[in-house]
């Protein structure tokens, strides 16, 4: 029966770079769709499913699991910063020029005056991982108070939220721990693009998997779902996460 389906599937314009595979789930009543992290793509289907009917049920998906793919497969490389005065950075969606100013004369790296300070650095990687650290500090300090209203929107209560360095992640939710983490990348976002991830990792506090319930839920605390997650997978790129 998955060969007929694998094959329904095949006949849809699927992407050909994404890796996808079909499993039987005798207990499911119907589709189910999971997107791993590194963007694979598993069809759970009952045993009874109907070729057809779940090549519409995905054909209809289509849009929102490409969307879900491009989040989590392999991401483009990184935009390299040069640690110079006057190069250009970003928080909470506006832009900042940078000033490197002699260590003697630094206060740490902060927002002064229109300009994003930072101690003139030893070496490139050092001026990188202070600038990570304050997005990461500040960050922290504004996605805890950013998620209070939200967290009661989803239906969750989470223990901690925090900004911190995720890999080639943009979110983590620890059900046990109830602890959600965020790349300190996306403070760089405005906040309507940074609440989407916010959320997205908020609604697997209570839902496994990306279906519809997880959606819904979803849904409840961002109306305009669609139009931010579209948004998202345009400048997802162009994040800067470190390198110089």
């Amino acid at each position: 029966m998955s060969i007929t389906v694998e094959s329904a599937l095949a006949a849809l314009p699927l992407p050909e770079e994404w890796r996808w595979r079909v499993a039987v789930r005798p207990r499911r009543r119907t589709l189910g769709i999971e997107v791993a992290e590194d963007g694979a793509v598993l069809f759970a289907v009952p045993a009874d499913a109907e070729p057809a009917a779940v090549a519409d049920a995905v054909r209809s998906r289509l849009p929102r699991l490409a969307a879900e793919v491009r989040k989590r497969g392999p991401r483009p490389g990184q935009p390299v910063k040069e640690l110079v005065s006057g190069a250009s950075f970003a928080y909470l969606g506006r832009r900042y020029r940078l000033r490197v100013l002699p260590a003697v004369e630094a206060r740490g790296v902060r927002l002064h005056r229109g300009w994003l300070e930072l101690p003139q650095p030893a070496r490139r990687q050092d001026g990188a991982r202070l600038l990570a650290d304050w997005y990461t500090d500040r960050g922290s300090r504004w996605l805890a108070a950013r998620a209070e209203s939200l967290a009661a929107t989803v239906g969750v209560v989470p223990r901690q939220v925090v900004a911190r360095e995720l890999g080639e992640r943009w979110g983590a939710c620890d059900r046990d721990t109830e602890r959600i983490s965020l790349h300190w990348a996306l403070m760089q976002l405005p906040p309507a693009l940074i609440d989407l991830v916010l959320v997205h990792e908020l609604a697997h506090l209570r839902t496994t998997g990306h279906g519809q319930t997880f959606r819904r839920r979803m849904g409840a605390a961002l109306v305009d779902l669609d139009r931010l997650e579209r948004r998202f997978a345009r400048v997802e790129s162009e994040l800067w996460r470190g390198a110089v």
